[in-house]
């Protein structure tokens, strides 16, 4: 049988292939129905149980050169960034699909007013009154619902109706008179926070492309969420009106900008990645026939994630072996090739792979059982953090963290050679997070003057020196001027910012503009 397999040093070759045969490390093969993945542990030395000095010494510059990215690569890059966001922005159905958001233009800073704001997440519903003030200050109230699995994966509309029964529940619980009844002075408006990748052609409407966070609810892909939403209203006669329905990231550029007015880019740097920006009406080809002018700005949900993807051309000098294996184990392979090199649920298993491989080489944890460290994503992207920030001169939380998680013991060698392996993949991965907000940058010009960035995620704000190192990238990338492109703490993007956009929106229909979008 012929099979294309990528052996532990990351080249395919073609051939046939024994899995019966005797091989040494990690590695993957792609059969006809499935791709199998193998791993073999060598060389168990019982009376030497831990790696020498010198020996982690070669290692850490090999994997010094594997991870390290130079100024003039990340330049490279983000030039190859810059067109792929043109063509998503000209063509429909692009890899990078540049998704018009319907947010005309930024808020004043000056929208006051009562609104409500429903935020479907990975792991709970959020209902959450916003009070906006004036000035850019606000006032948040929240409940959160938390979502079984059970939800995720149950007919669509009955996933809708749980929200209308949340929201109508927080409803009378803060509207609500002794008896339970509400009344209301004036109708509220909702901004509706979907998060999943949709395709939008007004603010109020969304048809779901496909399910992401472990989501799968049947009937629902392919159809206007928006729509399913407002029957689950009618159904439980919430007395309330949808006004908009936005991706998080969106909202979280207007709720930044809404509270410091320099901010032009918002961006998502967690569990996965994505950014937002405004762009000028008249560089999105792909909606002209909607007559919008040329001249005003709507929000763009870049959903950049899938940078490089299928293809995997612009980043091959720095896609690992262990990038490639993420990838092939993937539930989507080939997809979202950016978000896998960068993004918080992988970092972890980068470095278990890194693990893993020093185990078959016979350089690491030499006679303990290794077996817990073999399990997929059982290296969390917290540990990389706790290794990174140990305080201790014996790194002594690193120490419990091998012992309580994994029963292996350690070194104090072999823990700095963590700390320092810990500290190449989350340089990486905040190095390449600079690409995607310079090709931004370079693409609205926005160099010259400097800008704001609003940045939310728990890399950005867990991660011990993300930010300062995706600083010193846009440093690498623009010389002394990248220091005008500044990124902070973003603000609540799918609560405040829904909310913000919920008035935005109303405001703009009361007045009869672009009301058919």
């Amino acid at each position: 049988m012929s099979t294309t397999v990528v052996k532990s040093d990351g080249a395919p070759r073609r051939g046939s292939i024994s899995l019966s045969g005797k091989r040494r490390g990690s590695g993957t093969e792609k059969m006809d129905t499935h791709i199998a993945s193998w791993h073999t542990r060598t060389h168990l030395h019982e009376d030497n149980p831990h790696a020498r000095e010198e020996d982690l010494k070669k290692l850490l510059e090999r994997y010094t050169k594997t991870f390290t990215i130079t100024p003039q690569r990340l330049k490279m890059i983000t030039d190859n960034f810059v067109g792929v966001l043109e063509k998503g922005l000209e063509e429909p159905e692009q890899t990078v699909p540049m998704l018009p958001a319907y947010v005309f233009g930024w808020p004043t800073g000056e929208e006051v007013g009562s609104y409500l704001a429903l935020d479907l997440g990975g792991t709970n519903l959020r209902v959450c009154h916003v009070v906006l003030k004036g000035k850019g200050k606000f006032e948040v109230t929240q409940s959160k619902f938390r979502l079984t699995e059970e939800q995720k994966q149950q007919e669509g509309q009955l996933l809708f109706d749980f929200c209308a029964e949340c929201l109508n529940t927080f409803i009378i619980d803060h509207f609500g008179d002794a008896n339970g009844d509400v009344i209301l002075e004036e109708e509220i408006a909702l901004g509706f926070t979907f998060s999943y990748p949709m395709q939008q052609d007004a603010i109020d409407h969304g048809k779901l492309i496909r399910w992401t966070k472990g989501f799968g609810n049947p009937n629902t892909e392919g159809r206007d969420c928006a729509a399913m939403f407002r029957q689950s209203l009618e159904k439980f006669k919430v007395p309330i009106k949808m006004t908009s329905l936005i991706n998080d990231t969106t909202g979280t550029l207007i709720a930044s900008n809404y509270v410091r007015q320099d901010t032009r880019i918002a961006c998502i740097f967690g569990t996965g990645c994505n950014a937002a920006y405004m762009e000028h009406i008249g560089n999105i080809p792909k909606i002209k026939s909607l007559g919008l002018p040329d001249d005003e700005d709507m929000a763009i949900n870049c959903e950049y994630g899938a940078f490089d993807s299928f293809t995997h051309e612009h980043m091959a000098e720095v896609r690992t072996k262990y990038d490639e294996y993420i990838d092939l184990h993937s539930n989507k392979p080939h997809e979202q090739t950016y978000e896998k090199m960068i993004a918080g649920l992988y970092l972890g298993e980068i470095f278990r792979l890194v693990m893993c491989e020093m185990v078959d080489e016979g350089s690491l944890f030499l006679g303990q059982n290794t077996y817990k460290i073999e399990k997929p994503y059982s290296f969390d992207t917290a540990f990389l953090s706790l290794i990174e920030s140990d305080p201790t001169e014996e790194l002594l939380t690193v120490t419990g963290l091998f012992t309580h998680f994994f029963g292996l013991d350690t070194t104090i060698v072999e823990r700095k050679f963590f700390r320092e392996l810990a500290k190449l993949i989350g340089t990486r991965a905040a190095r390449l997070s600079s690409c995607g907000i310079a090709a931004l940058v370079i693409k609205m010009g926005y160099l010259e003057e400097g800008c704001g960035v609003g940045a939310d995620g728990s890399l950005y704000s867990k991660y011990p020196g993300f930010a300062d190192r995706l600083h010193q990238a846009l440093v690498d990338i623009f010389g002394e001027k990248g220091k005008k492109i500044v990124t902070y703490q973003a603000e609540d993007g799918s609560g405040v910012g829904s909310a913000i956009i919920a008035a935005m929106t109303k405001a703009r229909k009361e007045a009869g503009k672009y009301a058919h979008v």
